[in-house]
């Protein structure tokens, strides 16, 4: 079973370009029960190991714009410290159940913004301004995002490429393929000694997903990437909206167990 999804969650990354961290946290702790802190380390070092197949490719075909991408890293790379310690904090404080709640609500935003940018029509980039120094103080809160939940280095990594740079396509995607390597290798070390994995999952997902990753690369010509985004998407926005409601109920199953006590207190 893990190696059938770690070999899944591969595939769609090859086939429709969305990160491994984003599409492997829900499934490990929805699914199969994984803690969440965990589940954020797995997804983070999962990441790094399907883009390690990816990325020598990228530079083979000369698509990584090195100096945009170490603008990226400028803020991406503290940002992973950041977000990771920000999570060892609420895993100290045993705050499990807000760290459920923060998960899902940052999977129905990423997932709900792509849906929305998904529709716009898409203009032919004509003069477009060169502000890649922005992408230094942008990809802080994005690195940040990517320490705390494993999520968001490939969505918002290549929208802030469209949107901020001049860089053809191809860049754009290679570029933020080794943004996503980099930063989710930084925060899987951080996760790894700040709150252990089951390096045993890990291997089982890490086997599955390199047969995904190549057989994704060898279909990727032939599947439609845009339709397959958008289910991905819808989908990951119900997982996350599941986060949501099962942080809710847990907190609400909590205070009727306060009140009972109290009540049992008032009335012997």
């Amino acid at each position: 079973m893990e190696y059938l999804i770690g070999f899944l969650i591969a595939l769609f990354i090859a086939l429709t370009g969305v990160g491994a961290g984003t599409i492997t946290v829900p499934i490990l702790v929805l699914f199969l029960g994984v803690p969440a802190p965990i589940a954020v380390g797995i997804g983070l070092t999962f990441s790094a190991a399907v883009k390690l197949i990816l990325v020598p490719a990228q530079v083979a075909r000369k698509n990584v714009a090195w100096r945009t991408l170490g603008w990226m890293l400028l803020g991406g790379a503290p940002g992973v410290l950041i977000g990771s310690l920000f999570l060892k904090h609420l895993v100290t404080a045993g705050s499990q159940n807000l760290l459920n709640g923060l998960l899902g609500a940052i999977l129905v935003t990423t997932a709900s913004w792509q849906l929305l940018f998904s529709f716009r029509p898409m203009h032919q980039k004509v003069n477009t301004p060169d502000r890649t120094r922005w992408l230094a103080w942008l990809m802080l809160p994005v690195g940040a995002e990517v320490g705390f939940s494993s999520a968001g280095a490939g969505a918002l990594g290549s929208a802030a490429l469209l949107s901020l740079t001049a860089l053809e396509p191809a860049q754009v995607v290679g570029t933020d393929i080794a943004f996503g390597f980099l930063v989710s290798l930084l925060g899987s070390g951080a996760h790894w000694f700040g709150h252990g994995a089951d390096s045993g999952l890990l291997l089982h997902l890490i086997a599955g997903g390199a047969f995904g990753a190549i057989a994704g690369t060898m279909l990727s010509a032939r599947v439609p990437r845009r339709p397959l985004r958008l289910a991905l998407w819808i989908w990951l926005l119900v997982l996350g909206g599941q986060f949501l409601f099962n942080s809710y109920e847990t907190h609400a199953a909590a205070q009727r167990q306060d009140s009972s006590k109290v009540s049992a207190g008032r009335h012997p």
